[in-house]
């Protein structure tokens, strides 16, 4: 230590240069990062169910769909003037880059067409056909083609007041070969409703490709909120600090390792997701909290009488080793986000852990190498002195919860709060708790569209689809179409299903029409012919089969992707599969496509990932705090109130309604790093007074002196910090801002009682060898004495 610390401080000139160049090159850099967004990106890749869905959403639609929805204002839609805006709508939509055209479905595409009895016979035709005139006759054809369709409450709505268009979108543009900007098509789709709307009608659109806009709009806010926390920030360190320079210094350090990281993510070719925007700002916030241990450093020496250089090489060695570990684990915990298989997430561990990485340049060793430079000015002693004398009249009433007796009492509270939190938090829902896009706040423009089509139409966005593979020509197979219509039958008595749609409906309606149209005939044929002859009118672009009969899609419509509708749907159609009673050789079902197989998926990953996120987590902490402090009872004094504080904030998760998803789950992170940074300096220094000989309370007492404000100053600002966001348009932001305030708030408590509770728990039934101090360890000692 004492080596590097001489080079470090030899060099300190060329080391402050270099550092200066590169912050201006990755400035350069970072101003040429973007936000960045792929719906593949959302996929948990390597589950059951996406492995199916990629296999077949390029043929059956992969739920990466536009709706747009026109709705007059005025009346029904059966106008001239109606139809033919919906017309141009559709045109339109068609035209959108990235839109797979052949999927273009509304009134007056080719692929909507009727079957309908008449006195000759069968009649079947586009539902707008090409001799249409907007004349009284030509609108009542229309109307009677669709109601022959069938299409209220799958492409006009059950009350005639709107019409929908629905498109899937290509996750590449077909003109550009460049993977599809979803942002670009958002805009468009933005200037699609402004041509549209009028005072006679309202344009509603929902789509993965609209969220991802309206999250990008949202976001872009973010920049509102960091210069308010940084702002609360800067005031509340000078408030501690009493020396604009030193907090300015502070906070610099922690802006130029913020610049690295976003000039190093543009170089690798990574952008900035919008639902993961926080985090570097996250990133930037826990720099600050061990810039402010520095202050509280430097400025103790300062006041103790020692010159600039002296104060800042202290400093450097002082807090080094316990800084280190602490961002070392932060970064552990953000790396270990990578073991959950979804792209989003692994370039979130990626960036994140760059970010706290670069942390050890510019907060362990830049940062005190500027205090080197920096002189306070006169007075400054004086004015630390005081502020350390009266913070320090609170310690003694704080320090005892070190004392042995009070300890166990303690203890024991604690793990009673803990069991009760265990039981309180089993209620947390792994995925959306609310209806509409859960990132969004529910009188949002988007989920009050989502809102609107959910309750017009039976066929909307939250589609789940189970492939059906089957031999070939089974569509005209009457075990395979029975197998499947008792598959439907079934999955329509599930709670949370609006419909299901699939080829055997079409036969059984098609069969009736043959019949002259009697309901008692809406079933399907036994004869192999006269299924063919009902669905003869379904072709491959329709979604229901492949052009050889082996491929048979069901899709089931549900009400919502709330966590309890999609777990409820999935283990329903699990249950049927599995059912002994089901089996055939003939047909195998696959969850497989649809927007409601990658909601299940991503939050089956999430909720498997949970678990041995935070083991990797507490065992690196223990493993790091063994390695550095050389005993095992600080491991444990560091990692069971990190277990508790995570208790009890999966409790304020359950009884906030906030659901644990890929958007939210950072936070969890997040919040162990944060509760190790509080906790490493408060065991660094009381290790060292116990190996004094000095008693738990004693221990505990010295340890607030040296760094206690210091930690409880750091959670108080990071608090007021994030709670601005409470007040963001994304839900998910005021979520992450709510439970992160309430979570530093925890750890920050759990460090400064909990943690010296166990400390003298253990000193008592087992006390720390005491062996002879090192030279560094009797210096600091000594000083500190």
């Amino acid at each position: 230590m004492q080596q590097f610390e001489n080079f470090v401080f030899r060099y300190r000139a060329h080391i402050i240069s270099i550092l200066g160049v590169f912050t201006v090159l990755m400035g350069f850099s970072a101003s040429n990062l973007t936000m960045d967004a792929g719906y593949r990106k959302m996929l948990p890749v390597g589950h059951p169910y996406i492995d199916t869905f990629l296999q077949y959403s390029e043929a059956f639609g992969g739920g990466n769909r536009v709706i747009v929805v026109l709705e007059a204002k005025h009346g029904e839609i059966w106008t001239g003037d109606f139809l033919s805006v919906l017309k141009n709508a559709t045109d339109d939509i068609f035209f959108i880059p990235g839109v797979a055209r052949h999927t273009v479905t509304s009134l007056w595409t080719p692929n909507t067409r009727y079957l309908g009895v008449t006195e000759e016979g069968l009649e079947a035709g586009d539902v707008i056909p090409a001799s249409y005139r907007p004349t009284p006759e030509g609108i009542n054809q229309v109307i009677e083609n669709t109601l022959r369709a069938n299409l209220p409450g799958r492409l006009v709505a059950t009350n005639f007041k709107s019409a929908m268009i629905r498109a899937e979108l290509l996750d590449f543009d077909p003109e550009t070969k460049q993977r599809l900007n979803y942002f670009q098509v958002a805009d468009k789709l933005e200037s699609f409703r402004t041509k549209y709307t009028s005072g006679d009608i309202d344009v509603k659109i929902v789509g993965f490709a609209k969220f991802t806009g309206d999250v990008a709009d949202g976001a872009r806010n973010v920049v509102v909120f960091f210069v308010v926390a940084f702002a609360l920030t800067c005031l509340m360190l000078w408030l501690y600090c009493r020396s604009w320079l030193l907090t300015m210094v502070t906070v610099s350090a922690s802006l130029c390792s913020l610049i690295w990281q976003f000039g190093l993510l543009h170089i690798f070719g990574f952008g900035l997701d919008p639902l993961s925007i926080l985090v570097p700002f996250l990133v930037f916030a826990i720099g600050v909290s061990h810039g402010v241990q520095q202050v509280n450093r430097f400025g103790a020496e300062i006041a103790s009488g020692l010159e600039k250089e002296q104060a800042a090489r202290l400093t450097f060695s002082f807090l080094l080793r316990p800084g280190s570990v602490a961002l070392l684990t932060v970064l552990t915990g953000f790396a270990t986000l990578y073991i959950i298989p979804i792209g989003m997430i692994q370039e979130l561990a990626i960036t994140a852990s760059i970010g706290v990485g670069l942390k050890i340049i510019s907060n362990m060793i830049m940062l005190p190498l500027l205090f080197s430079y920096i002189s306070p000015g006169a007075g400054y002693a004086e004015k630390v002195n005081s502020a350390v004398a009266a913070r320090a009249r609170f310690w003694p009433y704080l320090a005892k919860i070190a004392i042995p007796r009070n300890a166990m009492i303690f203890i024991g509270l604690c793990f009673l709060l803990g069991i009760v939190g265990i039981y309180q938090g089993a209620d947390r829902q792994i995925g959306d708790v609310h209806e509409g896009a859960g990132e969004l706040r529910p009188e949002s423009r988007y989920n009050m569209d989502s809102k609107f089509i959910a309750s017009n139409f039976a066929l909307g966005l939250n589609v789940l689809t189970v492939i059906a593979e089957t031999p070939k020509s089974a569509c005209v197979d009457y075990g395979v179409m029975d197998f499947l219509d008792r598959f439907a039958w079934e999955m329509r008595n599930v709670p949370g299903v609006e419909t299901t749609h699939g080829l055997t409906a079409i036969a059984k309606a098609g069969n009736a029409l043959w019949q002259e149209g009697h309901l008692k005939m809406r079933a399907i044929p036994r004869s192999s012919t006269a299924i063919s002859q009902a669905t003869n009118q379904t072709d491959t672009s329709s979604g229901l089969l492949d052009g050889q009969c082996t491929i048979l899609p069901t899709q089931i419509y549900l009400t919502d992707t709330k966590a309890k509708t999609v777990n409820t749907v999935i283990a329903a159609v699990e249950k049927f599969i599995r059912d002994p009673a089901n089996q055939s050789d003939d047909v195998k079902l696959r969850v497989g496509a649809g927007n409601v197989t990658i909601v299940s998926a991503t939050n089956q990953e999430v909720e498997d990932s949970e678990i041995p996120m935070l083991l990797y987590v507490y065992g690196v902490v223990m493993a790091l705090v063994i390695i550095v402090y050389r005993e095992w009872r600080g491991s444990v004094c560091l990692v069971v109130p990190l277990i508790l504080s995570t208790i009890i904030g999966n409790w304020f998760i359950t009884g906030a309604g906030i659901g644990l998803k890929i958007s939210t789950m950072p936070v969890l992170a997040i919040a162990v790093g944060i509760g190790i940074d509080y906790g490493i300096y408060e065991y660094n220094r009381m290790q060292l007074y116990l190996r004094m000989g000095r008693s738990p309370y004693e221990a505990f007492l010295g340890a607030l002196n040296d760094v206690g404000s210091a930690t409880i100053f750091t959670g108080g600002t990071l608090a007021i910090g994030v709670s601005t966001w409470i007040f963001s348009e994304l839900k998910f932001q005021a979520d992450m801002g709510l439970l992160l305030t309430f979570m530093f708030i925890v750890n920050m408590v759990g460090a400064v009682t909990l943690l010296p509770a166990m400390v003298a728990f253990l000193e008592f039934i087992m006390p720390l060898e005491r062996r002879p101090l090192t030279e560094e360890e009797a210096r600091e000692a000594l000083r500190a004495h």
